[in-house]
């Protein structure tokens, strides 16, 4: 099959953002001018493409991620829209792992939220070149250049304006693009068609100032433009964009546009500044792997010659066609019908039916080539982060990492009807959802569901009962909190000895015990010299570590940022054997941690509330009274407050209720988790107690 478009001609792009900045709406504006869609969707009338859970429908937000495809002047791009709210976190940073480029879009009132921060930083850890899109320019109190303004301080980025508004709030009608010295007019209600036309008057010497400023930053770039800049030799608009265009592609530039996507003012500049300045796949550096067989570290280019290698970035139970892996292709090509290996589970998969999405309606294909984003069919024991690659050359790609979920709460079955399709529907959903987890607790037989806030986990309560028709009682949510220790000890010894008639059992283990650094987990080291415990035992002994880590002697929670040495030990030639370190380990790492002056650690929650001024005494007092630490309050332009703070998680519940009583509804507040840290003595009584 040959390929349609070129590679140069295909765009990855992802539109990310702070929630309720119009990421969803700028989407369905893209969709429509590139003829995907023949009306314009609406998030607030629940009229969206990409947004087609019911719930997301409802609630306004964004939930999962959806990719889409369409074609923009000859360019084909894979547009991901992604969720802002931060319970949904995962969602944005498995987007952002097989993305190549990413419009992030602001709210031209507030600037940049700290979701916006949590998105750039994400943005930067994967290495995504990005442009920013300052929206709802229409807005009371929007202001083009204070936005601009806030990215450089808050974000510390280097944005280039390549636009400016012409007018801003009501009277904002257009913009003038400083790169052809131009200005582009919307006049119709549904703003397909664009007016070019000279820039008016009134607005030539700000135009000519600002091109001046936009000229100097991008030739500051470049060396051979900083020569012609500064010997005063005239430079083209091929060569500034060119030169724009790799700084963007390197991260060291952001092109600035402006418009209003709801008002249908400016989406299509988004799209021609996407192929302009965004990579496409032969732009960014080729992927790196391991081969499973050699442990060789391995590069695939983008080409459709090269050997397979896919990643799987997300999972779908889709109530018409089943289970579907999205899957972007790095180098080689998938064809339907053949058979793959997933390299990190060492098993073949048979490649299904392969489908291109339209956010709801799809395309059968017969082979996706590299630098092309689909998604797959019938894939039994493909889950989020795997490698698809050739039998005869398998690479494994660099795992997505997640953050650990931090609230948990008990579910049971309504009837004994829903017993089976409850276990169904959670199997299903944790496949999906990699922050969502489900496990059985030991001492109740509860079903325990666990997720990144109480927003996460009503959607998928939410999502059980209408996906897979499963009623249920949820319990109140409860914090995962984590034990550690506090000072280190320096020799823990433990003898595990059982005789019974023949064979007895041995295992005998000397380790030391410290406090890790925060964040991590458990880290085991194996400073065993000679042959006091025998190599095939070692593993075994680092598994009863681990596996007795999983509940601590305090409250039965996790045990984390712990070090533990193993350097000495016995063994006996008939009687030891791996179960018998095993059991060793795990007896003695208990035995360690009591005496290691064990605690509770609780997850505290970077929180930002917004209000308007005459409800900041009530604000701060009521967060006072949840055990914040207050770090600052900041004015912010239409007489509102912003408090940032440090909370623990504990304190939140219900918080949001409380939030919009005391402010008339007008507050909002977002958290995101930010470390551990450990409880006071009376603070972990209580919730140990609590349980």
């Amino acid at each position: 099959m040959e390929r349609q478009v070129p590679l140069e001609k295909v765009r990855n792009i992802g539109i990310i953002a702070h929630i309720d900045a119009g990421k969803t709406t700028t989407t369905e504006r893209v969709l429509f001018y590139t003829g995907k869609t023949h009306r314009l969707g609406s998030v607030d009338d629940g009229t969206t493409v990409t947004d087609w859970m019911d719930q997301e429908r409802e609630r306004g937000i964004t939930i999962v991620s959806a990719a889409v495809s369409a074609e923009w002047k000859g360019y084909t791009f894979n547009i991901i829209d992604t969720p802002g709210h931060i319970d949904f976190t995962a969602e944005v940073q498995r987007s952002l792992r097989v993305l190549d480029g990413g419009v992030v879009v602001f709210d031209a009132v507030q600037g940049v939220e700290p979701q916006s921060e949590t998105v750039w930083r994400q943005a930067d850890r994967y290495g995504v070149p990005r442009m920013c899109f300052i929206n709802k320019m229409d807005r009371i109190g929007a202001s083009f250049d204070r936005s601009v303004e806030s990215i450089r301080a808050r974000l510390g980025a280097n944005p280039i304006q390549i636009q400016f508004p012409i007018g801003e709030e009501s009277n904002f009608r257009g913009v003038i693009d400083l790169m052809d010295n131009r200005a582009v007019l919307w006049t119709d209600q549904t703003g397909e068609t664009a007016e070019v036309v000279e820039i008016p008057p009134e607005f030539q010497a700000e135009a000519e100032t600002r091109r001046a400023h936009m000229v100097e930053q991008i030739a500051e770039l470049d060396e051979d433009l900083t020569l012609k800049y500064l010997e005063g030799q005239k430079i083209s608009v091929e060569e500034l964009k060119a030169a724009l265009r790799r700084e963007t592609i390197k991260g060291k530039a952001a092109p600035v546009l402006c418009g209003s996507a709801l008002k249908n003012k400016g989406v299509q500049l988004v799209l021609d500044a996407v192929v302009d300045y965004l990579p496409s796949p032969l732009d960014i550096p080729a992927i790196h792997g391991t081969h499973t067989g050699t442990g060789e570290d391995q590069v695939r280019p983008a080409d459709e010659n090269a050997p397979l290698a896919a990643l799987v970035f997300k999972i779908v139970s889709d109530p018409y066609v089943g289970r579907l892996a999205y899957f972007r292709v790095y180098s080689g090509k998938l064809k339907q019908g053949s058979t793959v290996m997933n390299s990190g589970r060492g098993k073949r998969e048979r490649v299904g039916r392969l489908i291109r999405m339209y956010a709801d309606r799809r395309e059968e294909l017969d082979e996706v080539l590299a630098g092309d984003i689909a998604a797959v069919l019938g894939m039994k024991d493909t889950f989020t982060g795997d490698t698809l690659s050739d039998l005869s050359n398998p690479i494994l790609l660099e795992n997505i990492t997640f953050p650990e979920p931090v609230v948990s709460v008990a579910i049971e079955p309504k009837s004994m009807a829903d017993q089976d399709k409850l276990s169904q529907a959670l199997h299903k959903l944790s496949e999906e959802d990699p922050t969502f987890r489900v496990r059985s607790d030991e001492n109740t037989g509860q079903t325990i569901i666990s997720g990144m806030g109480e927003l996460h986990l009503d959607v998928l309560v939410e999502r059980m009962r209408r996906e897979f028709n499963v009623h249920a009682t949820v319990g109140r949510p409860r914090v995962a909190y984590r034990e550690s220790i506090t000072r280190a000890v320096p020799k823990v010894e433990y003898r595990y000895i059982k005789q019974s008639g023949g064979h007895g059992q041995y295992g005998h283990v000397v380790f030391a015990l410290e406090p890790g650094v925060p964040g991590s987990g458990v880290v085991f080291e194996n400073k065993i010299v000679g042959g006091s415990i025998p190599k095939e035992f070692h593993s075994a002994v680092e598994k009863g570590v681990k596996e007795s880590a999983e509940a601590g002697v305090l409250a039965g929670y996790p045990v984390v940022d712990i070090k533990v040495t193993l350097f000495d030990g016995s063994f006996h030639e008939v009687d030891s054997n791996e179960m018998a370190f095993k059991m060793a380990a795990t007896f003695g790492f208990r035995e360690g941690v009591q005496k290691g002056g064990p605690v509770l650690l609780e997850p505290v929650m970077r929180v930002e509330v917004v209000s308007p001024e005459e409800y900041l005494g009530d604000v701060m007092g009521n967060l006072a009274s949840r055990r914040a630490n207050i770090g600052g309050v900041e004015a912010r332009p239409g007489n509102v407050q912003a408090v940032q703070a440090m909370v623990p998680l504990a304190e939140m519940f219900g918080y949001a209720t409380e939030l919009r009583s005391s402010t008339q509804g007008r507050g909002v507040f977002t958290m995101e988790f930010d470390h551990y840290q450990a409880l006071a003595e009376a603070e972990a009584q209580a919730a140990i107690s609590k349980g």
